[in-house]
């Protein structure tokens, strides 16, 4: 009777403590930035003890799927093992462009690896698991049935549905910033297309590129042939100082472009060390995260 009492006693003091400490496990700060980010995507979380991560249950397209935080990387249970290859959604993206003058010999050394094709081809990606979720773009045929063409400062675009309102603010706002500022007027009139859809991976990369989700968009001015716009075209030309060329040699949409898209979540790649100066992408936990930084 002793030993039966005692085991029941041992066996409730386990079961508190395991309880106690998954209930005082809290959960990850940064989810939040996500519950920001995509208010109409349902986040519910749980401490898995056996893999010591938390669980992230998603709801999304009328489906739930569960991820694990993993540093921020939202992976399947069967994708831990490998968390290592991937980079996390939130970086530390610049509020000033990267200035080259400012640029040690370390730096030039660090860009230089960064953009080299090997070291692209088999470099971290961000993973891919949690838009597949959220904006149902796992394949080529589900991405493509939110494809939708819409109309973006005078120019058709394919896009993906679920961003077309966000297009629709930050058009509103440049439209309105034309009539009083000069520079913006004369983007707009200079403005060539803005393109958006292409079922395509990143040059020099194995990831799959935002544009191949409808997530990101390209604005071309006219004449943008005898600009620099892109790195790796300017790489091409000048392989070794690519990355020294002064931000005045560079095609640039005006300041006040770029802070109306950032308002409305979409991150500009001019401030990219490897820059795209023509490209915007849709991952408002980015800007959430670094507004908050600053």
């Amino acid at each position: 009777m002793k030993k039966r009492y005692l085991f029941i006693l041992f066996s409730f003091f386990i079961f508190s403590t395991c309880f106690s400490n998954n209930k005082h496990k809290k959960e990850p700060e940064l989810l939040k930035i996500f519950k920001e980010a995509y208010p109409q995507i349902d986040f519910k979380s749980e401490y898995d003890s056996n893999l010591n991560d938390w669980k992230i249950i998603i709801t999304a397209n009328n489906k739930s799927e569960i991820l694990y935080w993993a540093d921020g990387k939202f992976l399947p249970v069967d994708e831990l093992k490998n968390k290592d290859l991937y980079s996390p959604f939130l970086y530390n993206y610049p509020k000033e462009i990267p200035n080259p003058q400012n640029f040690t010999e370390e730096d030039i050394t660090r860009i230089k690896e960064f953009s080299n094709p090997k070291n692209r081809t088999e470099g971290k990606g961000t993973p891919q698991f949690l838009y597949n979720l959220i904006y149902n773009v796992e394949t080529r045929v589900s991405t493509e049935s939110h494809i939708k063409r819409h109309s973006f400062l005078g120019k058709n675009t394919n896009a993906h549905e679920m961003i077309h309102e966000k297009l629709d603010l930050v058009q509103a706002d440049i439209l309105n910033a034309a009539k009083k500022d000069t520079e913006t007027k004369e983007f707009l009139e200079k403005l060539l297309s803005a393109d958006s859809y292409a079922w395509r991976v990143i040059s020099d990369s194995g990831n799959r590129s935002f544009h191949s989700m409808g997530l990101a968009i390209d604005v071309l001015p006219k004449g943008w042939g005898q600009k620099n716009l892109y790195w790796a075209w300017r790489r091409d030309i000048d392989p070794d100082n690519w990355m020294k060329l002064p931000l005045e040699r560079r095609w640039m949409p005006p300041q006040k472009v770029i802070e109306i898209f950032e308002k409305h979540g979409f991150i500009w790649g001019g401030k990219w060390i490897i820059w795209d100066n023509m490209h915007f992408e849709y991952r408002p936990e980015v800007v959430i995260y670094n507004r908050k930084k600053y």
